[in-house]
């Protein structure tokens, strides 16, 4: 079968499954309560990027593009739209948003073409959108959600000329951050005054983020992931010695762990 075939075809099984005689589960669910779900489908579709097995991204693919289906077909049951309007829309906004392909157009490299899809999309938006920081959803994860938000900030000219900048906004930042916890955080005032700082340094390591060509969020879960391979060997080698990891020493337990650390 064609690529049209199998998506009918799946279109078809979402349809009986959705239908009287079809799964419980699946007929209770609505566009609210598979959020969760499409959360987790994309995330599993990123580990399977970072785990490098196109048989596992392949399979994770297809579980983040049932969702989108799953979506459809209540919006369909719901008389709202269909999963045809859906491909269509996608279809015509790609070859609206890339007139260097399609039209005439000219990119000569990948800022060219991010800075004319700004453009053609704040013009389909129209007057609905006031800031230059308008569009980013709020349910980003924090830390997408500020890379998003510094971009767009970035592209109406709100940015530091060099990395100089950012590399002194994260030193400035964590300095207050110190000064902050030093002032004591007792009473609920400390405590917010506390949290905001940290949010600061936060905020702008993201920023340095940008400006070093990473993505924080990325970065951030290959470093916990590396902490959960070390950690888990730590506690192989204390179990091979019959001990529990509780018993040793924060000293024990560090020697430990920096052998593993040259060996991972």
């Amino acid at each position: 079968m064609g690529c049209g075939q199998e998506l009918e075809r799946l279109e078809e099984i979402m349809r009986t499954l959705r239908s009287e005689h079809g799964c419980p589960w699946d007929r209770e669910q609505s566009h609210w309560t598979l959020r969760p779900y499409l959360l987790e489908e994309a995330y599993e579709v990123l580990e399977a990027i970072e785990e490098g097995s196109p048989a596992h991204l392949r399979e994770e693919l297809g579980d983040l593009l049932l969702q989108t289906v799953f979506h459809a077909q209540l919006a369909a049951e719901a008389e709202q739209f269909n999963l045809t309007e859906v491909l269509q829309e996608i279809n015509t906004k790609l070859i609206r948003r890339h007139p260097h392909v399609f039209a005439e157009g000219e990119a000569t490299n990948a800022e060219g073409v991010v800075a004319t899809w700004e453009q053609i999309k704040a013009k389909e938006k129209g007057s609905a959108r006031s800031s230059a920081l308008s569009g980013v959803p709020t349910t980003l994860p924090a830390l997408m959600h500020a890379e998003k938000t510094q971009a767009k900030a970035a592209r109406v000219g709100f940015d530091w000329p060099g990395i100089e900048g950012p590399l002194a906004k994260v030193q400035e930042e964590a300095a207050e951050l110190v000064e902050a916890w030093e002032a004591g955080a007792q009473d609920e005032e400390g405590r917010r005054k506390l949290e905001e700082e940290y949010g600061d340094l936060l905020f702008s390591l993201v920023n340095l983020a940008r400006f070093l060509k990473i993505r924080p969020e990325l970065a951030l879960r290959r470093s916990t992931e590396k902490f959960t391979r070390r950690f888990r060997r730590l506690e192989e080698r204390v179990a091979l010695e019959g001990q529990e990891l509780s018993s040793l020493t924060l000293e024990e337990m560090d020697a430990i762990w920096e052998e593993e650390k040259k060996r991972l």
